[in-house]
């Protein structure tokens, strides 16, 4: 019992060391976003044909911490996935941590065409549909609270829905969950996720068809991914057994 507790302990001392340095990783480059925000602020609003205009002091001071704070989620995110991937390290075969280590660059990458993907396919296509929308109804102006807002909604989304090959690969591999389940679940994954793309985008069909295919295609390469980590996984325990029992035999 007293053997159990002090692993406990030990482990829940590594998850705290890992949360710790993903926070403080956080924040530098927070503080270094928050640093060169104008530049940032005028790379997204370059091919604006209006100027974003504030409600009141405090609408720029959310923007700020809004832009700061993307910029820091992004580049956090392969500081995270390595202090995750040394908690698990102890417990993975040699090959496993190999395999495993090249997890970390493909988070960051998914990520940032996540990001890319919302900005550039979704977020224009929706946007010049309400614009659109308006005609000569309304005079169309823009606040920066709500236009930022607005990216958010359309990108974000994406670029956490892009890790779902990687977190699936990731998963298989260290025994969570295996390509079975994932096909068991693929009726409700498909529910949920046409429900995300139809929430997301404009009431019309070109819209929800120009989300939704994306989202399922990632789902359909997220079970293959796993069929293929959860082969090699059974390959690599069939291997070691084998040596095992040949070693045992000796």
């Amino acid at each position: 019992m007293e053997d159990k507790e002090v692993n406990l302990i030990g482990h829940l001392d590594e998850l705290r060391k890992r949360l710790i340095i993903t926070a403080v990783s956080f924040v530098i480059f927070f503080i270094l976003g928050f640093i060169y925000v104008k530049d940032i602020y005028k790379w997204f609003v370059k091919d604006l044909d209006v100027k974003l205009a504030v409600l009141g002091p405090s609408d720029i001071i959310w923007v700020y911490f809004m832009l700061a704070s993307v910029i820091a989620v992004a580049a956090t995110i392969p500081v995270f996935a390595l202090q995750l991937w040394l908690f698990v390290k102890p417990a993975l075969l040699p090959k496993e941590i190999r395999a495993t280590l090249s997890y970390i660059p493909a988070l960051f990458i998914l990520f940032i065409a996540g990001l890319a993907f919302g900005y550039y396919v979704i977020f224009p296509t929706v946007l010049n549909f309400l614009v659109d929308l308006s005609g000569d109804m309304f005079v169309t102006n823009f606040t920066a609270d709500r236009y930022f807002r607005f990216v958010l909604n359309m990108t974000l989304p994406f670029a956490i829905l892009f890790e779902l090959p990687v977190v699936a690969m990731f998963l298989t591999s260290i025994g969570i969950i295996n390509p079975f389940v994932l096909q068991k679940m693929r009726k409700y994954a498909y529910f949920v996720l046409i429900i995300i793309a139809i929430t997301i985008t404009p009431p019309d069909f070109m819209s929800d068809f120009l989300v939704t295919i994306p989202l399922l295609l990632l789902y359909e390469i997220s079970i293959s991914l796993s069929k293929v980590v959860f082969r090699r996984k059974q390959k690599r325990e069939a291997l070691h057994e084998a040596e095992y029992e040949t070693e045992e035999g000796i």
